[in-house]
């Protein structure tokens, strides 16, 4: 299991995923699930994936292969609007699949794969996409302005509690950091290492990036805080009557 999120706000976009991809008493992989693109001055393209391993690394490796085939029909560069890049991953997506569908059958595995594609492409605004396994794929509102692949349902109460649109960049951060916290300490399967990738709206450049650790003090200290946060509003609700 694997749980990535991306949050859209006034001023940019924020993108983190955790970088576990099987969890046992024995037997614990770790691969990166966020993938960036950046052309300065043109277009900054991010993906997070979840699913299937064999899936979405023939999906990114297919992605690479066509940035250095000048006679591809479609890649990223080509791109004028970012519904067109989920559109194109959603189709890798569905061909992958098609290709290996009855072999999974036989396993009785899941090769299903889901995606987060967000970004800018200059002179178009910012924008987080989902894609589902089925290769159709949604965009965030301004009524939830973030999208969740994987094991969410964890990490979902503080973005809808906190996340608005005039939310900073950093507390879309911090947020997208205790939702990760948060989902790890519900599901082992979940685990660190974590990244965090920060793009700031017409920037069109490298963007911040953090790659967290348990150890890592800024984790660390966020997790302390948040904990004690929690305990001290817990201690501040409301008496019952008879207390």
């Amino acid at each position: 299991m694997t749980y990535c999120l991306a949050i859209k706000v006034d001023r940019g976009l924020v993108f983190a995923s955790d970088s576990c991809t099987s969890a046992g008493v024995d037997y614990v992989t770790t691969y990166s699930k966020m993938h960036s693109f950046i052309w300065p001055e043109d277009r900054a393209i991010f993906i997070l994936t979840s699913g299937n391993l064999a899936t979405t690394q023939a999906v990114i490796n297919n992605i690479r292969r066509h940035l250095d085939d000048p006679d591809a029909d479609f890649d990223l560069r080509q791109a004028r609007h970012m519904f067109e890049i989920a559109h194109y991953i959603g189709t890798l997506s569905q061909t992958e699949q098609r290709q290996h569908a009855d072999a999974a059958k036989h396993a009785n595995i899941s090769i299903e794969a889901s995606f987060i594609v967000g970004g800018q492409i200059n002179g178009r605004p910012p924008e987080i996409l989902l894609i589902y396994p089925q290769g159709n794929y949604i965009s965030a509102s301004p009524q939830t302005p973030f999208l969740q692949i994987g094991e969410n349902k964890y990490g979902k109460p503080i973005l809808d509690r906190m996340i608005t649109g005039d939310t900073t960049l950093e507390d879309a951060a911090r947020c997208a950091l205790v939702s990760l916290d948060s989902t790890m300490r519900s599901n082992l399967s979940v685990g660190p290492p974590l990244e965090v990738a920060i793009y700031q709206k017409d920037g069109l450049d490298t963007p911040r990036r953090l790659k967290l650790t348990l150890s890592t003090p800024l984790f660390q200290a966020l997790q302390t805080r948040w904990n004690e946060g929690l305990q001290h509003a817990f201690r501040e609700l409301p008496r019952f009557d008879w207390e």
